[in-house]
């Protein structure tokens, strides 16, 4: 885990930051539409799966701008940027109801990262523990999926004042709408961190990273 510190009297977003870090301290949270048609027929064309395809895609868009790979350290107030940061996932036990959390690392490479991933989704499957190590993974988002349903909105609450940085991303089935794909996706993100400029650019992005990745030869 590399990161760098950044120095508050020449971050661009001093100003915004001061405010929603000290006056008003609040998470702002999202959620909108994604076309997966294309996503989903690739998908079907390569057999691999939907749902990692989907993480990589996430996991590359999250590391794009250093605003989303945004830390804090309450032990020395410092504000850091991560050189990456992986998603922690989860596997869901139809026989007990619960989930077991899935660390997978993030690459760039989508071929190294898919194989991995599907490695740690097999590997918690054979686990029936919440084993969430937070302490020992600062640089991981939370990138839950709701699979049971398509939904119009979601709200992710975090209790006031707490600096959590990492984004929390969320997405439920797809379905058809006009003959197209369409996925809810909601995203929550510290308001001293992200305005509604950079929220809305994680689901531009998204939509931009799904199409470069199906047109991929």
């Amino acid at each position: 885990m590399n990161y760098k510190i950044i120095n508050m009297d020449k971050y661009y977003r001093r100003g915004v930051f001061r405010h929603f870090s000290e006056d008003c301290k609040c998470s702002i949270s999202m959620t909108s539409h994604l076309d997966v048609t294309v996503l989903k027929k690739y998908s079907q064309d390569t057999k691999t799966k939907f749902y990692i395809n989907f993480l990589y895609i996430l996991a590359k868009t999250l590391n794009s701008r250093e605003d989303y790979r945004m830390g804090y350290f309450w032990q020395t107030q410092q504000v850091v940027i991560y050189d990456k940061i992986n998603p922690t996932h989860y596997i869901f036990h139809k026989d007990t109801e619960t989930c077991t959390p899935v660390y997978s690392q993030y690459q760039n490479d989508y071929v190294y990262f898919y194989a991995a991933c599907a490695k740690d989704i097999v590997k918690a499957k054979q686990s029936q523990k919440y084993a969430l190590d937070i302490e020992n993974h600062p640089n991981w988002f939370d990138a839950s999926y709701i699979s049971w349903l398509s939904y119009d909105s979601m709200h992710v609450e975090l209790p006031d004042g707490y600096l959590y940085f990492m984004p929390i991303v969320n997405w439920g089935r797809y379905h058809e709408e006009n003959n197209r794909l369409i996925m809810p996706v909601s995203v929550r993100l510290n308001h001293a961190a992200a305005d509604g400029y950079l929220l809305a650019k994680v689901f531009l992005l998204l939509q931009e990273e799904i199409l470069k990745f199906t047109q991929q030869k």
